[in-house]
Order: structure tokens, then C-alpha cells, then sequence
């Protein structure tokens, strides 16, 4: 069979960014299909493409997966204009694939929303069967965070939204949040499957990583890390105000290292040195071998989002699932289903949303208590194995997305 996958951030282990759809396709080939896989240029990933752009677009193979790749760049910082325009393009290039290329099946991830849009004019114009993946709950979500507020752009992805989901012969929903809302639009459970980010046990474990530390933090420290996009919707002020509390006590021993990048990152970084915070470290990132390394010398994983419900159970982030895969224990600062996961199998701390005293007090208790940390990781373990291997969730991904349709 052959799969024309539409994932506008595309990226290899080489990128800086999540890999689930490299390691989607990479396991449509191992069982004999055939993937085209078509995405922009994400600032952080690597595509593994890197001749000149001919036409707006360059093409080549990439370990099996034929990727096409527009030249389309785009990077969490891009404003809101140049972004819709930047998803828009994308769609309209991707219907145009869509309408003239030879395959069988069409397969399209969040996010933008507007990923989906090839696919349901696949569906619709050329009767190929659309499997659909929904990452976050758009526009749920940006109308929960006030991102967009104007009711005539709400109103169109709101529609698009109904569209996608019902145009698709099959959904994949990525957190049991993110399935409840499919159904809500009227989509049959029967045509929902939830397959949740996974863990990479064999990047993130193992003897092969070379273990390091940023400039700035010693072998004695308790090394908390915080791996993924500085923007808006991930609450880093709430790292920062924990921040301040433990200089305040004079916890000289617990480093906090932010990892990544994103528009709010120059403004984080002002901040923290208008208030001499010299307990947070900012890092760039780095690819995921030695993202790996640096997660093998880390104490604590840190899952921070904004206090937003939507995010309660509405996401599924990657980086929670590359710190289990690492054995590391993990500090949650909001509410939902990875609150109650950590807390259900003792993989960590889950504290109060917007509470810098719980927060760094939190920190304290992993700074204080290292054989506690240890059972915590044990456990983080236990559970990534378990529970979320990516070999096992990529078969039931593959059989999903291949198995025949009903008649």
C-alpha cells in the first residue's frame, strides 16, 4: 500500500523536534508499504533533505520514506499573519498532490488544522480512503489560551475542524482528551483510535549515551530539566516564579536547565537576568542523541503547561514521554491525565497549577531525597515499558491506518 503522509513538521532524529511521524513511517516500510511523506521547512527539524529547493519544493529519499519537502519556513516565533498564511499554502500545495498523485490511502497530522484539508478534498474528489490524526483540539485550545479571538476565524476552524473529523474515514487521537473530543462533533467511537505519543526506549535508554551537563551545573547539583518550545502555551514564567522562591531560600544546589527554543524565549531570558536568577540555565537545542545524553544526567523531567483546562487532557507532549523512556522521574505542574499517570504509578510529583511554593518545594523534596528519585525513576521506567513502547504502539498505529475499511 501506499501512503501519501501530510505532517507540515516533519522531522528526523537529526531535528531537535518530536519524531513520531519518522517513526510511523519508518514502520509502514519495515512492514512493506510504500510512504510519501510531504512537510515544510519547521525551524528545529531536519527532514534529512538538504539539496536546493527547485520550484518551491525539493525531493529525495530519506531512509526508504520519500520525502517531499516545500519550502515553506516556519518556527514557533512566526506571527500570527505570516503563520496562517505559511498553513494555508501548505494545504493548498498539499490538495494539489492530493488531486494528481498516485497512491492508495491519504494519512494527514495535526498540527495546523489545516494539515487535513488535502485529505478531506482526497476523500471527497477522488475517493481515497483519509485516516486523520489529531494532535491538540483545534480551536479548543487557542480559543481557550485567547491566541485567537476573532469569532469569524474561530467560526472557519471551527468548520474545518467538523469537516476534518467527519471526512475522515478513521481518526487517531493522541490523548483520551483529545478522543472524547472527536466523538463530541459526532464521530463514531468506533472510528477512533487512541495511540498516544511514545517512548523512543531505544534513543533514550541503555548503555550507548554519553551523559552531560550544561556549563553552569555541577555533578552535586539536582539537575532539573525542561525539554521542548519556550512559547506561550507552555506556562515558563511558572519555572521562573519556582525559581525565585529557591533563591530566596538559598538552594544553591538545584539547577534548573531550559532546553529549546520559541518566541517567548528572549523575553524568559530578560527576565531571568533582571532578577538574577542564576539557578535556570538556557540551553539551544540540541538533536535527539545528544538530548538523550543530557536526559542521562538529569535528576527530574519538568512537564509545564499554562494553566489552560483545555491542556487537562487535550495533549499528549513528547517530551513527557522521552522522560519515562529516560527513566527520569517527572515534575507536573497542572492537572489531567499525565497528573494522574505520574501519581497512579509513582513516577514522580504532580503539584497545583500557578503555585511557585508547591512548585519549588517540590524541587526541594527531590533535591533532599535522592533514593526517593530513584524508586520515582524505577518506576518511570516500568512504565514507559509497559505501557508505551513506540514498537507497540506503532503496530497498533500501522494496523489502524492499513487494515481494509468496512464496506
Amino acid at each position: 500500500m501506499h501512503i501519501l503522509y501530510f505532517h507540515q513538521h516533519f522531522s528526523t532524529p537529526r531535528g531537535a523536534t518530536g519524531t513520531r511521524s519518522y517513526e510511523m513511517a519508518r514502520r509502514l516500510v519495515r512492514d512493506g508499504h510504500r510512504v510519501t511523506m510531504v512537510c515544510g521547512s519547521y525551524v528545529g527539524s531536519k527532514t534529512g533533505l538538504d539539496g536546493p529547493f527547485v520550484g518551491g519544493r525539493r525531493t529525495g529519499v530519506v531512509e526508504d520514506i520519500q520525502v517531499i519537502e516545500f519550502d515553506l519556513s516556519y518556527s514557533n516565533g512566526t506571527n500570527f499573519a505570516r503563520r496562517a498564511w505559511l498553513f494555508l499554502k501548505f494545504a493548498l500545495d498539499g490538495v494539489g498532490l492530493a488531486m494528481t498523485y498516485r497512491y492508495d490511502r491519504v494519512f494527514a497530522t495535526t498540527t495546523p488544522l489545516t494539515a487535513g484539508i488535502p485529505g478531506i478534498f482526497a476523500r471527497w474528489l477522488r475517493g481515497k480512503p483519509f485516516i486523520f490524526e489529531v494532535r491538540d483540539l483545534w480551536p479548543e485550545l487557542p480559543r481557550a489560551m485567547g491566541v485567537i479571538t476573532n469569532p469569524l476565524v474561530l467560526g472557519l476552524m471551527s468548520a474545518l475542524e467538523w469537516a476534518s473529523y467527519r471526512s475522515a474515514h478513521r481518526v487517531v487521537a493522541l490523548s483520551p482528551g483529545i478522543a472524547d473530543g472527536v466523538a463530541r462533533l459526532g464521530v463514531e467511537r468506533n472510528r477512533i483510535a487512541l495511540v498516544p505519543n511514545g517512548c523512543d526506549l531505544d534513543i533514550f535508554s541503555g548503555t550507548h549515551l554519553t551523559p552531560w551537563r550544561p556549563e553552569g551545573v555541577r555533578d552535586s547539583d539536582l539537575m532539573a530539566i525542561f525539554t521542548g518550545t519556550h512559547g506561550v502555551a507552555n506556562g515558563l514564567d511558572a519555572v521562573l516564579d519556582a525559581a525565585g522562591v529557591l533563591k530566596a531560600r538559598g538552594r544553591d544546589d538545584i539547577r534548573i536547565v531550559l532546553m529549546g527554543d520559541g518566541k517567548l524565549k528572549p523575553r524568559l531570558l530578560e527576565r531571568a537576568r533582571a532578577e538574577g536568577l542564576e539557578n535556570v540555565i538556557f540551553h539551544p537545542p540540541v538533536d535527539k542523541a545528544r538530548l538523550a545524553g543530557l536526559m542521562a544526567s538529569a535528576d527530574l523531567g519538568l512537564q509545564c503547561l499554562a494553566n489552560v483546562p483545555a491542556f487537562y487532557y487535550g495533549t499528549s507532549p513528547n517530551k513527557f514521554f522521552d522522560y519515562i523512556a529516560a527513566g527520569l522521574p517527572v515534575l507536573n505542574n497542572y492537572p489531567g491525565w499525565l497528573a494522574e499517570l505520574i501519581t497512579t504509578h509513582g513516577c514522580g510529583m504532580a503539584v497545583p497549577a500557578e503555585d511557585p511554593i508547591a512548585f519549588a518545594g517540590a524541587l526541594e523534596k527531590a533535591a533532599d531525597d535522592r533514593e526517593a528519585l530513584q524508586v520515582w525513576g524505577r518506576n518511570a521506567s516500568r512504565l514507559a515499558r509497559d505501557q508505551f513502547d513506540r514498537a507497540r504502539l506503532a503496530d497498533a498505529w500501522v494496523d489502524w491506518v492499513t487494515s481494509p475499511l468496512p464496506g
